[in-house]
């Protein structure tokens, strides 16, 4: 479990193939990797993954046939935010972030706003649904609050202080990025299609 606050932009030092997918090497940028363990999870632009093996400075991830499916490619050196697994003492600054991609959402419109910036962002239409004005959601990892809806896509306002801490000054019209609808949504449409009649 994440909260979505991103706490370094690492990047993508090396890919390989394996048997199940890729092998991600991630260069873990300001990210310290003191407190990692084998096993432990850290979400890549808010994909939860597993590391299988860490130096001082990186980290290595498997991204399976299934994972590669659901979240945009991983390109060698791509920044990429990085967020640890969160622990029960922590802080929760963003929202509940499973770390499990829903979808590829496109960037539509960019606008600059003073220091800020606005994004629209279409997604498919099975997605749209789930996403409410004022809700949370999470882009590349981070958690943002959305802002507007008109049909499949919505608008998120990104601060400087976001813009700096994340891979976002990248984005451009047409970039691909990993949403993650919130978790409420999910859990409450399950419920009612469960409910007793």
């Amino acid at each position: 479990m994440f909260t979505g606050i991103v706490t370094a932009v690492g990047r993508v030092a090396a890919i390989t193939p394996s048997a199940g997918g890729l092998r991600a090497r991630i260069d873990a940028g300001a990210l310290p990797l003191d407190d990692v363990a084998i096993g432990d999870s850290i979400a890549v632009n808010g994909a939860c993954l597993t590391v299988v093996s860490k130096t001082e400075h990186t980290f290595d991830v498997d991204l399976s046939s299934e994972t590669l499916a659901c979240v945009v490619a991983f390109e060698p050196n791509a920044p990429v935010n990085l967020e640890k697994a969160l622990r029960l003492a922590d802080r929760l600054g963003g929202h509940l972030v499973s770390g499990h991609v829903d979808g590829i959402g496109v960037v539509q419109r960019v606008t600059p706003i003073g220091d800020n910036r606005a994004l629209a962002i279409s997604v498919p239409e099975a997605l749209a649904r789930y996403i409410a004005r004022k809700g949370s959601i999470a882009v590349d990892g981070v958690s943002l609050t959305v802002n507007e809806v008109s049909g499949n896509a919505f608008t998120v306002n990104l601060i400087p202080h976001t813009l700096a801490s994340t891979s976002f000054d990248r984005l451009r019209l047409g970039a691909r990025v990993n949403i993650e609808i919130d978790l409420v949504a999910r859990y409450t449409e399950r419920l009612l299609e469960k409910s007793p009649t």
